[in-house]
């Protein structure tokens, strides 16, 4: 499939991921409540959580908003120490939220057994509400994106991401927030409607390039480059603003491109930094412009709406068919 073909799913579903996202507030106002319910009541020391691939980005958007928020940290944990290594995990004082599209991979359903056999709460968000992670979990947040088709995660990506947001503003009070929230749809269907022109004519000639990001956009950066591996067959590699500065630049050479994911928040005076160290060194910066949502911590969602649209069309002019990796099929079962 090339440039001019046919609509891709990819395509398809990353323009549904607005009204995705609508329905997916509206249908879990009660259990987003449920959730600040058991948030104040059991007043966590630290969140858990457990993912993989995307759904682990949107697990670490998550992170980055419940300490920059809400002041409490959170850790990812890797399914495989209970399901290949067999850890008795001595959870306590604290939530587990697990996050997985089809809520059926064996590692994440261990995680969550042990969880419960520990006596933790248990959050499972997933677009299956039928699956066996949201029956055993104490509450289930079923993300209503509808069937996604395309190997490529995008609509369910952005509801994950989205519903992580909505978990804090449950626990928060921060009514900026709630407001901006409830406006996501829209912002993100304005963001769906911009073109990332530059992206566009650069990245399908390069070979290898970075993606950075810093707090509540590393997450965004990560996915951006597991994108442009999955459907372009493109090495990118996600690194935060300030950790590139410590190895990864010295790979930095005349040309090199750097996509730089930077939102309205407290870090965009040191990214700025960290992108004029690497222009003097020849990188070739590309920062593109996006629609800014109603509230900074929010930004992330914004840009990747907008940046699955890019990489679809690079994918296509690199001559690929972004539904359809060489290796890779939609549901990725490990243990």
């Amino acid at each position: 499939m090339s440039a001019g073909t046919e609509t891709t799913l990819m395509a398809l579903e990353t323009a549904e991921a607005p009204q995705a996202v609508a329905r997916m507030l509206d249908a879990n106002r009660a259990a987003l409540a449920e959730f600040g319910r058991l948030f104040r009541e059991r007043r966590p020391s630290h969140f858990v959580t457990c993912a993989r691939g995307s759904s682990d980005h949107a697990a670490s958007y998550f992170k980055y908003l419940a300490e920059i928020m809400l002041g409490v940290p959170c850790c990812s944990v890797g399914a495989s120490v209970v399901s290949i290594y067999g850890a008795r995990l001595h959870l306590r004082d604290t939530l587990l939220v697990t996050i997985s599209q089809s809520g059926r991979s064996p590692d994440i359903l261990a995680f969550q057994a042990e969880a419960r056999r520990a006596g933790v709460p248990t959050v499972a968000i997933t677009n299956d509400a039928a699956s066996p992670l949201a029956a055993d979990a104490d509450v289930c947040l079923p993300l209503m994106a509808g069937p996604e088709l395309s190997v490529a995660a995008t609509k369910t990506f952005i509801t994950s991401a989205a519903m992580a947001a909505a978990l804090v503003g449950a626990c928060g009070s921060d009514a900026g927030f709630s407001e901006a929230l409830a406006r996501l749809p829209e912002d993100l269907a304005a963001a769906q409607a911009l073109r990332w022109t530059a992206v566009e004519d650069r990245v399908p000639q390069a070979r290898s390039l970075y993606v950075l990001g810093r707090g509540p956009s590393l997450p965004m950066a990560q996915e951006a480059a597991l994108k442009l591996k999955e459907t372009s067959g493109l090495h990118a590699e996600a690194f935060s603003a300030a950790e590139v500065m410590h190895g990864p630049m010295e790979l930095v050479e005349e040309g090199f491109p750097v996509l730089v994911f930077a939102a309205r928040d407290a870090a965009a005076a040191t990214t700025a930094e960290s992108v004029e160290r690497l222009s003097r060194a020849g990188a070739h910066i590309l920062q593109p412009d996006f629609r800014p949502a109603g509230h900074p911590a929010l930004d992330p969602l914004s840009m990747i709406q907008t940046f699955y649209g890019s990489a679809e069309r690079i994918a296509r002019r690199r001559g690929r068919n972004p539904d359809k990796p060489r290796l890779l099929q939609k549901v990725t079962e490990t243990r």
